[in-house]
């Protein structure tokens, strides 16, 4: 499996190597200057790691490999997982009392009762990131949930991500944890899915419940709703020993990056995080020496 090179001021690919025939010295300064570029982009996110997606070079990177909880960015292993199983999307689920969450208490807009396909579960738990949708996508897998956690790991150490480990399918539990570096595998794992591509990127959807009634969900990253972002693929995630989460797939320029933002503390943070990212690029691609 293919590997992602680790060289920090690999970020030259975007703004191009010295220029074939220049002088030694001419190429040096260009070389230098290139990096004391690198070193201008400043994120407040605690872990930050961004991706070429097509030659998979690091372009930039902030404690990469720190394992850390990754709250609701878990809920793209569950859609891995489900999507993966090839079970039947039109069947329908029911939301139980044993979905609720019974430690974070966080809301939900699917009560005990709420009848669902398994695609519209898949649909709001990737889209607005409803925690109850993860949980039973999980408790009707074939073993139920014991079973359903166990792929999870299990395709954590198929895409290479070591030093990942899951316990839950939402993400409510502080032991679901990972590393920004692992978590680009994910993003680049799931973003072969069409369906993940999709559902993340919706601003909104009324999906079908009970067999008739419609409800209305909103995509938990208003970033997917900005015109001056092209993104293929969006999760967010929160917790407090998490902090706020924002992975993403997007073309920047012409460049696919993954751009995993992890331990953002402030409500806007990430999406700061974000918007300089791409702004950097930006910048760095429009200085690439001629040649």
């Amino acid at each position: 499996m293919e590997r992602w090179f680790t060289a920090l001021v690999a970020a030259c690919a975007l703004m191009g190597n010295a220029v074939a025939g220049q002088p030694a010295a001419t190429a040096e300064r260009s070389n230098a200057a290139v990096a004391a570029k690198v070193k201008e982009l400043k994120l407040k996110s605690t872990n930050a790691l961004v991706v070429d997606q097509i030659n998979k070079r690091v372009l930039y990177a902030k404690k990469d490999d720190q394992v850390v909880p990754i709250a609701s960015i878990t809920k793209l292993m569950t859609a891995l997982i489900v999507l993966e199983s090839r079970l039947s999307l039109e069947e329908r689920i029911v939301i139980g009392r044993e979905d609720y969450d019974r430690v974070k208490r966080q809301p939900s807009r699917l009560g005990a009762g709420t009848m669902m396909s398994r695609g519209d579960l898949l649909k709001v738990m990737l889209m607005a990131s409803e925690n109850r949708a993860a949980a039973a996508l999980a408790r009707a897998y074939p073993g139920g949930t014991a079973a359903f956690v166990a792929a999870m790991n299990r395709k954590a150490l198929e895409l290479g991500m070591a030093e990942t480990r899951f316990v839950d399918s939402s993400g409510l539990a502080d032991e679901n944890v990972s590393t920004a570096r692992d978590l680009a595998w994910l993003v680049d794992a799931a973003y072969r899915q069409p369906l993940i591509r999709e559902y993340t990127t919706y601003p909104s959807q009324s999906v079908e419940i009970n067999r008739g009634r419609k409800m209305q969900f909103a995509n938990s990253n208003q970033m997917v709703r900005y015109r001056q972002w092209d993104i293929g693929l969006s999760k967010t995630g929160y917790l407090d020993a998490a902090g706020r989460c924002l992975v993403m797939q997007a073309t920047i320029g012409a460049t696919p990056v993954i751009i995993v933002l992890l331990h953002s503390w402030g409500k806007h943070t990430r999406i700061g995080d974000a918007n300089r990212i791409k702004s950097w690029i930006e910048s760095n691609s429009s200085r690439q020496p001629a040649g």
